[in-house]
């Protein structure tokens, strides 16, 4: 029987692609770079692989969130500080919130009856400012944010830590719901608790990752969970 759940924040509860998309907008409109769609997609292909070196090891998190820009910065042949601009967009993250379809009446649904805790791998400053925004403080026992924690996701040592600050922490009576087959699937694979894919996209897996649980709408975790 589950008891505890941990919730990924990005794109499983927040929409972090809408989010991501209007801070990037508004960082190029401040140092002068209008921003065109080609531009915003090829930003987030560079920001995607950054993130993924960092769940690899390959980089640290403070590497990933200049050398995005640098990279950006250097195809476009702009000559702008990747630190200034990094700070600028962060800034501009960190305001407001956009919910995943259904998540909030999920969060309504599972309170009371589910120990919840959130689970991220986003910049503190940013993280807090949007959790703040969204009010979703009063749904959890506790928030876990990797850069707080000093390992992301998938590492064992960030569920270590985890496990070690959730009172009465039971491995079997646990599940981890999100949107990344490398990141919050391998995490609770390596951490060895059973796993929820979410898909709304319907994404093809193409890997050799095998969560335990799909789903493709959050509507659907509750007679899931009925079932564990």
């Amino acid at each position: 029987m589950i008891d505890t759940i941990l919730f990924d924040l990005d794109n499983t509860l927040l929409d972090f692609n809408k989010a991501e998309r209007i801070a990037i907008q508004k960082t190029l409109c401040h140092i002068g770079i209008e921003p065109k769609d080609a531009i915003l997609n090829r930003y987030s292909e560079i920001n995607l692989a950054q993130w993924k070196l960092l769940e690899q090891g390959k980089l640290t998190r403070s590497e990933v969130k200049v050398r995005r820009y640098r990279l950006l910065f250097d195809e476009l042949g702009v000559d702008f500080s990747p630190r200034e601009a990094t700070a600028i967009y962060e800034s501009f993250l960190g305001q407001g919130h956009y919910f995943m379809d259904g998540a909030e009446d999920l969060l309504h649904a599972l309170t009371g009856r589910f120990r919840l805790y959130l689970v991220t791998n986003g910049t503190a400053a940013v993280q807090k400012g949007r959790i703040q925004s969204a009010g979703l403080k009063r749904y959890f026992y506790d928030m876990f944010i990797s850069e707080n924690v000093g390992y992301p996701k998938p590492d064992l040592r960030y569920f270590t830590y985890c496990f070690a600050h959730i009172p009465d922490f039971q491995k079997e009576q646990t599940i981890i719901v999100g949107d990344s087959l490398t990141s919050d699937i391998q995490g609770g694979k390596n951490a060895g608790i059973r796993t929820v894919w979410f898909h709304p996209k319907h994404v093809q897996n193409n890997t050799d990752l095998l969560p335990d649980y799909e789903i493709s709408h959050l509507s659907e975790l509750p007679a899931l969970l009925q079932k564990l």
